[in-house]
């Protein structure tokens, strides 16, 4: 089974769903609507079996885990030698539209209209094996709803990015991030700098391979890193206590020795009983207050009613309750912030002690930004003798920054590599390649 056969499916896990090479990421949740693939289904039955099984939608979107069928070849066993004779008019299929949808109505399964539409076709015993399977295969994804639940890893997340949004990964394929993480020799201990534009799926990848052990500094641009696909891969809470994360516009000043973190704020809780102090200083203030504009008005005639006194007590006892609520929740937002940002300068500082050492054993650079300005200044913190990988969209700003690297020496072994993938497809035992592939990529070393 894909993607951790021993696992099983929890309530609050990252999952990823299969449909031949279509994936998307979700998270587990009861009575939570999920569609995919045009269908809609639940994740409530799925909850408890093993990643990697595959279910059913069936009639309410519900899931129930498919039954193996051995699937009868008798009949697809006759295969023509070639299809030079067979016409495409649109009559070969004995079945219309409506014998369909009268088959779907009466809750007759995906498999078993397949097979009826195998058995109702006029041509199919005249086509070759290859285009067989193709048929077959064709009239499952369009009859047959099934999905498969898998665990996320790596090449899964890169593969879905790849194919549903490849410009937030910047094209990068899952074989070049492979080659990354080999090249840049990452395993669990080390201590890895990464600077990425890719939605956190770099980040993702070397967290994987590290197996929590270790520890990372993300660099970001901005005013926070991005992380969406490092949250699906759905990594344990010890996995981030060794995460840091440092900004670009401070390396700078990091690197002359001016980098000054500002006035880390007071622990919260002395922070709270100064709040307390003032707090209590201003509500004697406010009761001195009420009180002497009481005084005036005790003297003067009573002329409402008792009736109309109780009225207006009710509402200014209600509106001192919602001030008093208000506040409360005020105080809390603002000792939550406060919090947020002590916590922050707390990690950028230990960041910062991290990067000051200049030991780390590794950097990646995967970025939509130019890389020779970045590696240059990045390189500062890495151990003399410990491997660099930097990947680009295209040739041109590699080219530069190998010739750069070159001519300002301090660097052995340096390569520029060039991946190439094509994909293959077997047609009667004889592997000729796909119709579709992608252009090649260059990493450098």
């Amino acid at each position: 089974m894909e993607g951790g056969s021993s696992a099983r499916i929890r309530e609050g896990d990252c999952a990823v769903l299969k449909r031949d090479e279509v994936f998307k990421a979700v998270s587990v949740l009861r009575r939570r609507k999920i569609i995919f693939e045009k269908q809609w289904f639940y994740l409530d039955n799925a909850i408890g079996h093993i990643y990697g099984t595959t279910f059913e939608v069936t009639s309410g979107g519900n899931l129930q885990p498919k039954q193996e069928v051995e699937e009868t070849t008798t009949e697809t066993k006759e295969a023509g030698t070639d299809n030079r004779n067979i016409v495409d008019d649109g009559k070969s299929q004995k079945l219309t539209h409506d014998d369909i949808k009268a088959l779907k109505d009466k809750g007759i399964k995906g498999q078993e209209i397949v097979q009826q539409l195998i058995e109702n076709s006029t041509t199919f015993r005249d086509k070759t094996e290859f285009a067989q399977d193709k048929y077959i295969k064709k009239k499952k994804k369009k009859y047959e709803a099934v999905i498969t639940i898998v665990k996320p890893s790596t090449r899964i997340l890169s593969t879905m990015y790849y194919a549903r949004e490849p410009g937030k990964i910047i094209h990068l394929r899952y074989d070049t991030l492979a080659q990354m993480l080999t090249l840049g020799n990452i395993h669990a201990g080390n201590k890895m700098i990464v600077m990425e534009t890719c939605a956190g799926l770099v980040l993702g990848a070397v967290m994987e391979r590290m197996g929590g052990y270790g520890s990372i500094i993300q660099m970001y641009p901005g005013g926070g890193p991005v992380r969406a696909a490092t949250s699906c891969f759905g990594f344990p809470k010890p996995f981030f206590d060794n995460l840091h994360e440092f900004p670009l516009s401070k390396v700078q000043s990091l690197l002359s020795g001016t980098f000054t973190t500002e006035t880390l704020p007071a622990d919260p809780e002395e922070n709270a009983l100064l709040e307390e102090e003032s707090n209590g200083l201003s509500e004697e203030k406010q009761t001195s207050l009420q009180e002497t504009e009481e005084e005036p008005a005790t003297e003067a005639p009573m002329e409402i009613s008792t009736t109309e006194e109780q009225d207006t007590m009710d509402v200014n006892a209600e509106d001192v309750e919602f001030k008093g609520n208000k506040e409360k929740e005020n105080k809390e937002n603002v000792r939550e912030k406060q919090i947020k940002q002590w916590e922050r300068r707390k990690k950028l500082k230990e960041a910062a002690a991290l990067l000051r050492e200049k030991n780390a054993d590794g950097l990646i650079v995967a970025s939509k930004f130019h890389p020779t300005p970045l590696l240059l200044s990045l390189l500062e913190f890495v151990a003399p003798s410990r491997p660099f990988v930097v990947y680009c969209q295209y040739k041109e700003p590699l080219l530069e920054c190998y010739t750069k690297l070159r001519e300002r020496g301090g660097v052995i072994n340096l390569k520029l590599s060039e991946t190439w993938l094509r994909n293959y497809q077997m047609s009667t035992g004889i592997p000729c390649p796909a119709a579709e592939r992608t252009a090649p990529q260059c990493p450098v070393k």
